[in-house]
């Protein structure tokens, strides 16, 4: 009897030890899995922050190449200075515009092409000109929009050639 006692209490000791050897077995399993998916998402996360940098923070083709693109110096062409009746009513006293401008062109070979036809352009700024009264060039906005009136007169005066912007070097209202 001390046998079977003996036999019974070994099976009790290994029924327990064998289900302890098998919920290690089974915590082994489950911590083994816990452990992939925190890899994979870690992985996950070095991916897509990754791809994030690649589309947003890589270096543009646009800009490589505007930047490996060596800026051509502009030129100017200086006209003459100019004084110019401005428009008033009769009973007004008489105002003056005192205008010294240069043109932006992009290189100096336009700037040549421009010398022979200056009379023109002189002239398409005249008119233009004469027709202002004081109140016209008051203000910066005033000033812009004559700029860029006198470029379109001056780019239809000197086509095919063309300016790139014209440039008050002094303005002078008497």
């Amino acid at each position: 009897m001390a046998r079977k006692k003996a036999k019974a209490e070994e099976a009790d000791t290994e029924g327990t030890g064998g289900a302890e050897a098998g919920a290690d077995a089974g915590a082994g399993a489950a911590g083994r899995k816990k452990k992939l998916i925190v890899i994979g998402a870690a992985l996950a996360v070095l991916l897509a922050g990754g791809g994030g940098w690649w589309l947003f923070l890589k270096p543009k083709p646009e800009l490589i190449a505007a930047q490996a693109a060596v800026p051509k110096p502009s030129s100017f062409v200086d006209l003459p200075e100019m004084t110019i009746n401005l428009s008033t009513q009769p009973q007004e006293r008489q105002q003056f515009l005192k205008v010294k401008i240069a043109l932006e062109v992009a290189d100096a070979k336009i700037g040549d092409e421009i010398k022979p036809v200056m009379p023109r352009v002189l002239d398409t700024f005249q008119v233009y000109l004469r027709e202002m009264r004081a109140t016209d060039l008051d203000g910066s906005a005033a000033m812009y929009r004559l700029k860029e009136e006198l470029m379109r007169r001056v780019n239809v005066a000197i086509y095919p050639a063309k300016i790139e912007a014209v440039l008050f070097k002094e303005v002078l209202v008497q």
